[in-house]
């Protein structure tokens, strides 16, 4: 499919999904998001995709928050099915079986920084900055920052950047716990590239599993967290990637996985 505001690139085991309005930095408006769901749905078809790196074109933006060009003049009803639809596409990041990485290399305010948060984990770029500025604007986060947030690094702290609507750089978020590396500018989109086929390269049902325990435990207590691992680890031994993946280590091989 063509699309406008941002672009899909295809390779063997991984894509890469650019949000590419740089002259706008990459900021969402109501069509960019539409697209960007869309595109989740072409890649949920693709069997062969195991990882999507979620970057922002130019070497500005990563997102800079939504168009507020584009915003400001909602009713209250189209307010609320903007944040529907950028809520909708996180819930789609996390529901998909593939791993999601977020490649930050510029500002990601805003929806930009709940774009980041929905992702399985960041790497950023060391000029990167983030932060949900949305109370000096009359407003509050609205594509799942004030959730995402606090779970992410502890409702004090969430609190204090949601309510100052301070941006911080990338040392802060990583210390924050919101990105996992921090990377030169040129290295990166390598650095990522580089995860995403080792992520690519381990046995897909099994990361696709680890990836939903993970998520749905979070909302159990602890008995019926390692109740759900146990289930998924023991159905786990069902699989032809189980099999191969233990005869390969006892054989001191490489293991070839299908998915299987």
């Amino acid at each position: 499919m063509e699309y406008k505001n941002i672009k899909l690139e295809l390779f063997d085991n991984y894509a890469i999904l650019k949000i590419d309005r740089p002259k706008a930095l990459n900021a969402l408006n109501p069509e960019t998001v539409s697209e960007l769901n869309i595109a989740y749905l072409e890649i949920e078809k693709l069997d062969n995709i195991k990882v999507v790196i979620l970057t922002g074109g130019g070497e500005k933006s990563f997102v800079a928050g939504a168009d507020i060009k584009a915003m400001s003049n909602l009713t209250t009803r189209e307010a609320y099915v903007f944040a529907m639809e950028g809520q909708k596409l996180g819930l789609n990041i996390n529901e998909s079986d593939k791993i999601y990485i977020a490649a930050v290399n510029g500002f990601a305010l805003g929806g930009g920084c709940e774009l980041t948060m929905a992702c399985d984990f960041a790497y950023a770029s060391n000029r990167a900055k983030f932060g949900q500025p949305e109370v000096g604007l009359g407003v509050i986060p609205g594509f799942g920052g004030t959730q995402r947030l606090t779970r992410l690094i502890g409702t004090a702290r969430a609190k204090e950047l949601v309510y100052t609507g301070d941006i911080i750089k990338a040392d802060e978020a990583l210390r924050l716990g919101i990105i996992n590396k921090i990377f030169a500018p040129e290295e990166l989109m390598e650095e990522t590239i580089k995860t995403a086929k080792k992520i690519a390269n381990n046995a897909p049902i099994a990361v696709a599993y680890a990836k939903k325990v993970i998520n749905k435990g979070l909302s159990m207590d602890m008995p019926q967290a390692v109740e759900l691992e146990s289930q998924a680890f023991g159905s786990l031994f069902g699989t032809k990637d189980q099999k191969e993946g233990m005869t390969a280590f006892m054989e001191k091989r490489k293991a070839e996985f299908k998915g299987e």
